[in-house]
């Protein structure tokens, strides 16, 4: 009786980064393993909607941040397309803006490329058997997100200012305030952010999207 190919019933991907060493990488890792196989690599957005229109992919491995398209615009493209198509997106930093607005048009599931060689095939066989697959590094991030405190203009003065290494005089002398003002509103500030001083509330404003830097 004649055996049947493995790599036939495989899960078929497509994967998308602008960096050949990352395509590479991944292909070289997917591969070999018996229940994956890569069936095209694409260096932009654009490229991998052409592949995904022409091979209708199981899943494709999107790089969050390409040329001519990123992975949010490239998901919903593939998704047009192929429907049947998951979409991994895969980031090298975690933007929770931009992976929730790929998860909203269609995204599966997201993961860092930084994740164990482990997570990466775990995830990719989640989102193949048409679950979502978050990393709870991303998960995270997604739900800080979401509950971003409301600063008043004053205080995203005052966050700027610390930011730039400014104390409480300089601050009260830029903005004609006291500095019991400063003081004020420095602790709102704190409050608000949930910190205890200047070097966490910079670090956290920055790491949740509140400063840009």
């Amino acid at each position: 009786m004649k055996k049947t190919d493995k790599k036939t019933q495989a899960t078929r991907i497509l994967i998308a980064d602008d960096h050949a060493i990352v395509r590479d990488g991944l292909a070289m890792i997917l591969n070999i393993q018996e229940d994956l196989t890569v069936i095209g690599q694409a260096k932009d957005g654009q490229e991998a909607i052409d592949m995904a229109r022409a091979s209708c992919p199981d899943v494709a491995i999107l790089d969050l941040m390409m040329p001519r398209l990123d992975g949010c615009r490239a998901t919903i493209e593939i998704k047009k397309i192929s429907p049947q198509t998951k979409v991994l997106i895969l980031t090298s930093f975690v933007d929770s803006a931009k992976i929730t607005e790929a998860i909203r048009n269609g995204a599966s599931g997201a993961i860092g490329k930084d994740s164990p060689r482990e997570e990466l095939l775990g995830a990719i066989r989640t989102v193949a058997s048409g679950k979502r697959s978050v990393s709870p590094e991303i998960s995270r991030a997604i739900d800080e997100s979401s509950d971003i405190p409301s600063l008043s203009p004053r205080q995203s003065e005052v966050l700027e200012s610390i930011s730039r290494g400014l104390t409480n005089e300089d601050i009260a002398h830029q903005y004609k305030l006291s500095k019991s003002s400063v003081k004020f509103h420095l602790l709102e500030l704190y409050r608000k952010l949930k910190v205890s001083n200047r070097a966490e509330a910079v670090t956290t404003a920055v790491r949740r999207g509140i400063l840009k830097v």
